[in-house]
């Protein structure tokens, strides 16, 4: 049973599609199941129905202004790079009406029913692949893994979002008396699940640089000390979870092909630029070809 998995990176997934893309469409890789977390929850739906050029579609034009009804910082570019800095005026209105994080994303809400409809569900299910979506129970200090055989269209659509709210930046959700953020603040590559769930043979997706590539830039402000410091978390994370699947892994006769980024794509993955997230999305479809054309070069040799 094949599994394919894409990790947490926000505007990032725009190169996991590429690669996904590939695996999918060149190689007519049939995956059983699906499984994302945070940007990897938005793509596993569209990928698991086939519909590659909608979602590239949705990725590739996809901006701030449809992710966030109240965004929390400003984009500034200097010397052709982005900075970011606080948007006081929009965290101070966030404060008074009671909100517990610096911005909202009820837009990402919004877009997610606009974008994967009843219909499109439905078909979906009538598939029989499981796609499912990470999230991080935060009251009750766990992470949750929620399949789309288990809850109806709406229900399921919140859980996508909620799996894509980079909590403090993004909405903060309750749900049956627990608050819910990020499924990426447990578990950004949930590969222990899906070998759990019976899948022999892993295509994961990595959304960051085998190795580390580059040192931060000292920060400006406490916002970017604040993205800074969720950044260190997250790649913490990201490895912890890349050992514990290769340990499953070996224990359970299960296969691992990892694609990760060959280069550092952005140090600031809540800001989505089209054209940047075109060009990853062609990179991510151009680094799959290769590697995989140079992995059939490998064994024919090996022959």
């Amino acid at each position: 049973m094949r599994a394919l998995v894409i990790s947490g990176g926000g505007s990032k997934g725009a190169f996991a599609g590429g690669v996904a893309q590939y695996l999918i469409q060149d190689l007519n890789r049939d995956y059983s199941m699906f499984l994302g977390a945070s940007t990897g929850s938005l793509l596993v739906n569209h990928l698991a129905l086939g519909d590659i050029e909608k979602i590239k579609n949705i990725y590739t034009s996809v901006t701030n202004e449809d992710i966030f009804d109240s965004c929390p910082f400003l984009i500034k570019y200097k010397h052709g790079s982005q900075h970011i800095s606080i948007n006081h005026l929009n965290v101070v209105r966030n404060f008074i009406r009671g909100s517990k994080t610096f911005g909202e994303s009820n837009n990402l809400r919004r877009l997610i029913e606009r974008t994967f409809t009843k219909e499109e569900f439905s078909a979906l299910r009538k598939l029989k692949k499981d796609v499912v979506v990470t999230v991080s129970n935060l009251s009750l200090n766990q992470v949750e893994y929620k399949s789309i055989m288990d809850f109806e269209y709406e229900e399921f659509c919140d859980w996508i979002w909620i799996s894509g709210n980079y909590t403090p930046f993004m909405s903060l959700v309750k749900v049956d008396g627990c608050e819910y953020a990020d499924g990426g603040l447990g578990t950004m590559v949930p590969i222990e699940e899906a070998i759990r769930r019976g899948a022999t043979e892993v295509d994961a997706v990595i959304l960051h640089t085998e190795i580390t590539q580059f040192n931060r830039m000292p920060s400006r402000n406490p916002f970017s000390l604040l993205t800074t410091m969720f950044s260190f978390m997250l790649d913490r994370i990201t490895y912890q979870n890349i050992r514990i699947g290769k340990f499953v892994a070996s224990h359970n006769n299960a296969i691992i092909n990892f694609y990760y980024t060959p280069t550092v794509l952005t140090t600031n993955s809540l800001i989505f630029d089209k054209q940047r997230m075109k060009s990853w999305w062609q990179s991510g479809y151009e680094f799959a070809k290769i590697k995989n054309s140079n992995t059939n070069q490998l064994n024919v040799d090996k022959q």
